[in-house]
């Protein structure tokens, strides 16, 4: 079996997909043969063992390869053409459908044999056997079948609130949490519950884009603000602005936190333009030096901050939950705004995550993460301090999963030298991919997550021999 893939030619899993598929149809790999096992072609085509396992699985879905025990995978169907539509459908999408910023990014990290990919936490070290045994244990004993609260179980909300009063100061009731689908549901649930389409949004710039994404989606107006070493600039927050998105604890992507004076001055903005702030608070547990910062919502006194949070970073990005926590004035709409999305999460993985919870796992585990994480960021800036002096100028950051570090004035494009990393095996972000507006900083962001502590120097070894 001949299988080739290539970076930046569409997603790793539907090249394998597509070029299996086509082999089946065309007879080269006729009914009954036997196929790699999914190690094997991993290691043959340098992929994940999951990208494989992936590709497969879409396989047998479409009745062309079958799991025989004892035998293997094997080819049990030919590729029948599906029958192409007459003609040409009059639907079209609405307008903004098309615009290059809503195409959805490669949402996994090129193959690379040093990876500083960013929002990726350490998979390795996340406890699946604890996790799964929680999982199995709510699989077996679990007796619901009807809709449950579409804001979620009152079980996970109450524990989640009084995680969230220890470890964050946040002060919420369990009723003003809704669970979600990671944190990008909970920007879809407030814009649906805050905003009409044509309001304005200030966003951070360069700051999150899957934020972004998801106002503009909904018809607003979104405008860029720019942002200095002191986080948002919140005298150019445009004043008929309706919602101001902001990660104050960790800015996202250059990673500074907001100064105490510019949160004062953003919650004294929102409160003299009758606007709403939701703060993401993505990274804050993992902090390294200093104390813990306050998050907006803990002294926000009149109920204007809306709080988002996500175990995508702190757990797994597959687990897909996170939260919203809201004014109580908003408990009913962001109810009701989460059953017109969904229904409600899956109640078997509420209930697991509860018990992770309830049962110390999660503050373990976020202890243990801070320590590694701790090790990785300092191990990553002192090098970068010691060896990149004249290409190189790294952002104090005290905490989270990634740091930014810009680009001496002399130096290339990141996006540039990004590309020559890759080429050599080294995948890192950049900061210009989520400028706005306008023109972001020039330099890279190195997410530690998804790193060894101990892979560390050999990859910044390659870099440094790249730029």
């Amino acid at each position: 079996m001949d299988l080739h893939v290539r970076l930046g030619e569409g997603g790793l899993v539907e090249q394998i997909f597509g070029q299996v598929a086509e082999q089946i149809g065309r007879g080269v790999l006729p009914v009954g043969t036997v196929l790699p096992s999914s190690r094997e072609l991993a290691a043959r085509l340098g992929v994940s063992r999951a990208t494989v396992v992936a590709a497969y699985e879409r396989l047998g879905a479409r009745g062309l390869i079958r799991s025989r025990p004892g035998v293997g995978t094997l080819v049990v169907g030919e590729q029948s053409p599906i029958a192409a539509t007459e003609g040409d459908s009059p639907l079209r999408a609405r307008r903004i459908w098309d615009a290059e910023v809503l195409a959805v990014p490669e949402l996994t990290a090129p193959v690379a044999e040093f990876n500083f990919a960013v929002g990726v936490p350490a998979r390795t070290e996340f406890p699946f056997a604890r996790w799964r045994a929680l999982l199995n244990d709510q699989l077996r004993t679990r007796t619901e079948a009807n809709y449950a609260d579409p804001a979620g179980s009152p079980r996970l909300r109450d524990a989640l609130a009084r995680h969230l009063v220890v470890s964050r100061g946040v002060r919420i009731a369990p009723e003003q949490l809704v669970i979600t689908t990671g944190a990008q549901q909970a920007f879809d649930i407030a814009a649906r519950v805050l905003l009409e389409p044509g309001d304005t949004v200030a966003v951070e710039d360069p700051g999150y884009l899957p934020a972004y994404r998801s106002f503009l989606a909904y018809g607003a107006n979104v405008v860029g603000v720019p942002v200095d070493s002191e986080g948002l600039v919140v005298d150019q927050i445009p004043d008929r602005t309706r919602l101001v998105y902001v990660t104050p604890s960790h800015q996202f992507p250059l990673g500074m936190p907001m100064s105490e004076a510019r949160r004062t001055a953003l919650l004294a903005w929102a409160a003299e333009h009758d606007a709403a702030i939701v703060e993401d608070d993505y990274d804050s547990e993992f902090r390294f030096t200093g104390r813990p910062l306050t998050p907006l919502q803990a002294i926000d006194s009149e109920g204007r901050v809306l709080y988002v949070g996500s175990f995508s970073k702190t757990l797994l990005p597959a687990l897909r939950v996170g939260f919203l926590g809201i004014p109580a004035t908003l408990g009913e709409a962001a109810r009701r705004a989460k059953f017109v999305a969904d229904y409600g999460t899956a109640g078997h993985l509420q209930a697991a995550l509860a018990a992770f919870i309830e049962e110390g796992d999660l503050a373990h585990h976020l202890r243990r993460m801070r320590r590694s994480y701790e090790r990785r960021h300092d191990l990553l800036i002192n090098t970068l301090r010691e060896n990149f002096t004249d290409v190189l100028d790294p952002i104090e950051s005290s905490g989270g999963t990634h740091l930014a570090a810009l680009l001496t004035p002399a130096q290339p494009s990141d996006t540039e030298l990004a590309a020559r990393a890759l080429k050599a095996g080294v995948n890192l972000g950049t900061i210009s991919r989520w400028g706005i507006e306008r023109r972001s900083p020039n330099g890279f962001v190195f997410g530690y997550g998804a790193i060894p502590v101990d892979r560390i120097p050999a990859a910044l070894a390659v870099l440094r021999r790249v730029i």
